[in-house]
Protein backbone atom coordinates (compact mmCIF):
# COMPACT_ATOMS: atom_id res chain seq x y z
CA UNK A 1 0.00 0.00 0.00
CA UNK A 2 2.57 1.86 0.76
CA UNK A 3 4.27 2.05 -3.15
CA UNK A 4 0.90 2.86 -4.74
CA UNK A 5 0.70 6.06 -1.89
CA UNK A 6 4.44 7.01 -3.17
CA UNK A 7 3.57 5.94 -6.91
CA UNK A 8 0.49 8.36 -6.55
CA UNK A 9 2.73 11.34 -5.51
CA UNK A 10 5.31 10.49 -7.73
CA UNK A 11 2.37 10.87 -10.67
CA UNK A 12 1.08 13.88 -9.33
CA UNK A 13 4.95 15.79 -9.23
CA UNK A 14 5.43 14.04 -13.04
CA UNK A 15 1.59 15.77 -13.88
CA UNK A 16 2.75 19.31 -12.26
CA UNK A 17 5.72 19.54 -13.94
CA UNK A 18 4.49 18.28 -17.81
CA UNK A 19 2.14 21.77 -16.89
CA UNK A 20 4.87 24.14 -15.71
CA UNK A 21 6.65 22.81 -18.70
CA UNK A 22 3.64 23.01 -20.80
CA UNK A 23 3.39 26.91 -19.37
CA UNK A 24 6.70 28.01 -20.50
CA UNK A 25 6.26 26.26 -23.92
CA UNK A 26 8.74 23.69 -23.29
CA UNK A 27 9.02 19.82 -24.19
CA UNK A 28 7.37 18.35 -21.88
CA UNK A 29 10.43 15.57 -20.17
CA UNK A 30 10.24 14.75 -17.06
CA UNK A 31 13.65 13.84 -15.21
CA UNK A 32 13.32 10.70 -13.23
CA UNK A 33 12.33 11.63 -9.43
CA UNK A 34 13.70 8.67 -7.68
CA UNK A 35 17.15 9.53 -9.10
CA UNK A 36 19.55 12.62 -8.08
CA UNK A 37 18.98 15.31 -10.81
CA UNK A 38 20.53 15.16 -14.03
CA UNK A 39 21.48 18.92 -13.46
CA UNK A 40 23.45 18.76 -10.26
CA UNK A 41 23.75 15.08 -9.24
CA UNK A 42 21.37 16.11 -6.25
CA UNK A 43 18.73 14.03 -4.31
CA UNK A 44 15.06 15.01 -3.74
CA UNK A 45 15.89 14.88 0.18
CA UNK A 46 18.34 17.75 -0.90
CA UNK A 47 15.76 19.44 -3.41
CA UNK A 48 13.11 19.65 -0.47
CA UNK A 49 15.61 21.20 1.77
CA UNK A 50 17.37 23.56 -0.50
CA UNK A 51 14.20 24.74 -1.51
CA UNK A 52 12.81 25.06 2.54
CA UNK A 53 15.56 27.49 2.75
CA UNK A 54 14.93 29.65 -0.62
CA UNK A 55 11.66 30.33 0.95
CA UNK A 56 12.62 30.49 4.60
CA UNK A 57 15.15 33.16 3.89
CA UNK A 58 13.02 34.66 1.14
CA UNK A 59 10.53 35.17 4.23
CA UNK A 60 13.38 36.53 6.22
CA UNK A 61 14.19 38.92 3.76
CA UNK A 62 10.62 40.32 3.54
CA UNK A 63 10.87 40.91 7.53
CA UNK A 64 14.13 42.62 7.42
CA UNK A 65 12.32 45.09 4.86
CA UNK A 66 10.31 46.63 7.96
CA UNK A 67 12.44 45.39 10.76
CA UNK A 68 15.00 47.76 11.83
CA UNK A 69 19.00 46.03 11.85
CA UNK A 70 17.55 42.59 9.70
CA UNK A 71 19.80 42.38 6.88
CA UNK A 72 17.84 42.05 3.55
CA UNK A 73 20.14 41.61 0.76
CA UNK A 74 21.52 38.37 2.00
CA UNK A 75 18.74 36.74 2.81
CA UNK A 76 18.07 37.63 -0.99
CA UNK A 77 20.87 35.82 -2.61
CA UNK A 78 20.75 33.36 -0.11
CA UNK A 79 17.12 32.61 -1.69
CA UNK A 80 18.27 33.12 -5.36
CA UNK A 81 21.21 30.48 -4.46
CA UNK A 82 18.93 28.09 -3.26
CA UNK A 83 16.05 28.15 -5.34
CA UNK A 84 18.44 28.07 -8.53
CA UNK A 85 19.63 24.49 -6.76
CA UNK A 86 16.46 23.23 -5.94
CA UNK A 87 13.30 24.89 -8.08
CA UNK A 88 13.17 26.37 -11.45
CA UNK A 89 9.65 27.64 -10.46
CA UNK A 90 10.46 29.42 -7.05
CA UNK A 91 13.94 31.05 -9.09
CA UNK A 92 11.98 32.17 -12.26
CA UNK A 93 9.59 33.85 -9.66
CA UNK A 94 12.18 35.51 -7.72
CA UNK A 95 13.71 36.59 -10.80
CA UNK A 96 10.13 38.08 -12.13
CA UNK A 97 9.77 40.06 -9.05
CA UNK A 98 9.67 43.80 -9.79
CA UNK A 99 11.77 45.19 -6.83
CA UNK A 100 13.96 42.01 -6.54
CA UNK A 101 14.40 40.25 -10.04
CA UNK A 102 16.47 43.79 -11.75
CA UNK A 103 18.53 44.04 -8.72
CA UNK A 104 19.57 40.27 -8.65
CA UNK A 105 20.16 40.10 -12.73
CA UNK A 106 22.45 42.67 -12.06
CA UNK A 107 23.95 41.32 -9.10
CA UNK A 108 24.68 38.07 -11.42
CA UNK A 109 26.05 39.96 -14.09
CA UNK A 110 28.78 41.18 -11.77
CA UNK A 111 27.25 45.40 -11.33
CA UNK A 112 25.34 47.41 -9.13
CA UNK A 113 23.72 50.23 -9.56
CA UNK A 114 25.23 53.33 -7.77
CA UNK A 115 21.87 53.81 -5.79
CA UNK A 116 22.24 50.43 -4.01
CA UNK A 117 25.78 51.36 -3.31
CA UNK A 118 24.45 54.17 -1.80
CA UNK A 119 21.75 52.58 0.24
CA UNK A 120 24.09 49.63 1.83
CA UNK A 121 26.77 52.50 2.39
CA UNK A 122 23.84 54.33 4.60
CA UNK A 123 22.35 51.22 6.08
CA UNK A 124 26.25 50.04 7.11
CA UNK A 125 26.46 53.50 8.51
CA UNK A 126 23.55 54.10 10.48
CA UNK A 127 24.27 50.22 11.78
CA UNK A 128 28.05 51.03 13.12
CA UNK A 129 26.94 54.16 14.48
CA UNK A 130 23.93 52.28 16.45
CA UNK A 131 26.54 49.66 17.67
CA UNK A 132 28.66 52.04 18.65
CA UNK A 133 26.21 54.03 20.83
CA UNK A 134 24.42 51.14 22.31
CA UNK A 135 27.43 48.15 22.82
CA UNK A 136 29.84 48.64 26.37
CA UNK A 137 32.30 46.56 24.40
CA UNK A 138 34.57 48.57 22.44
CA UNK A 139 36.78 45.53 20.65
CA UNK A 140 32.97 44.30 19.65
CA UNK A 141 32.25 47.65 17.99
CA UNK A 142 35.64 48.02 16.22
CA UNK A 143 35.32 44.62 14.66
CA UNK A 144 31.92 45.35 13.42
CA UNK A 145 32.68 48.32 11.88
CA UNK A 146 35.87 46.93 10.28
CA UNK A 147 33.89 44.01 8.63
CA UNK A 148 31.26 46.77 7.13
CA UNK A 149 34.41 49.04 5.96
CA UNK A 150 35.87 45.87 4.33
CA UNK A 151 32.23 45.36 2.77
CA UNK A 152 32.00 48.75 1.53
CA UNK A 153 35.70 48.81 0.07
CA UNK A 154 34.49 45.89 -1.90
CA UNK A 155 31.18 46.90 -2.50
CA UNK A 156 32.05 50.23 -4.29
CA UNK A 157 34.88 48.63 -6.38
CA UNK A 158 32.52 46.54 -8.04
CA UNK A 159 31.25 48.12 -11.90
CA UNK A 160 28.10 49.61 -11.92
CA UNK A 161 25.81 49.47 -15.31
Amino acid sequence: MVMCGLRGSEGTRRRRWRQWQRRRGQQATVPSLSAPSAAGGMGSVQRVLLRMLAVLSLGVAFIGVVTPGLPTTEFVLLAAWAAARSSPALHAWIMRNRLLGPLLAQWQSGRLPRRAKWAATASMTAAGTFAALTIPHRLSVLIIVACMACVLFWLWRKPEP
